[in-house]
């Protein structure tokens, strides 16, 4: 029997569409690891959503009880959550691998664009789930976008569903790890 997978979900920028986050709950619970959200949820620290997902603060959530990150150890494998507004990803990567680095992540989720993305660079696979509410660039004709993480001690395999909670099949990736 082969090894068990570890799946995590990521959620992003839903800007206080609370229905869609209860969707994820309902069809989710109990079948994923983890469920982490990236920020700018819009809702406060105390909302029943958060007993379910791992959340940080985004440049619109105004609580300060939101954490500005979080890393959590997920079947083995450590994972890195922040929005990325604060390590300015809009214009690119590098301060983010250097911060995923120094908490020694294999996984760094972040949000804020509103762009899905995926790539795995010197051993830690960056995500951006897009967001699930108001997405942007080429796939924002999806209307919303989440990602699910299938993690082996071989490879990292990146789902993206969109917000009927349908895979998109052009956005199916497999990340050997090394």
């Amino acid at each position: 029997m082969g090894e068990k997978a570890t799946k995590i979900l990521v959620v992003s920028d839903n800007h206080g569409d609370h229905q869609i986050l209860d969707k994820l709950i309902t069809k989710y619970t109990g079948k994923v690891d983890a469920m982490f959200h990236c920020g700018d949820s819009e809702l406060t620290p105390d909302d029943q959503v958060f007993n379910y997902f791992k959340v940080v603060t985004g440049n619109c959530d105004y609580d300060p009880h939101f954490p500005e990150y979080l890393v959590q150890e997920v079947g083995g494998t450590r994972v890195l959550l922040v929005h990325g507004h604060l390590l300015n990803v809009n214009m690119g990567l590098e301060r983010l691998s250097l911060f995923a680095q120094e908490r020694q992540a294999q996984v760094a989720l972040f949000g804020h664009t509103h762009r899905l993305g995926v790539e795995y660079v010197d051993n830690c696979l960056y995500l951006n789930p897009g967001s699930i509410s108001y997405p942007r660039g080429e796939y924002s004709d999806l209307g919303g976008t989440y990602a699910i993480i299938k993690i082996t001690t071989a490879q990292f395999e990146v789902s993206y569903f969109d917000r009927s909670l349908k895979a998109v099949t052009d956005l199916h990736f497999v990340f050997p790890r090394n």
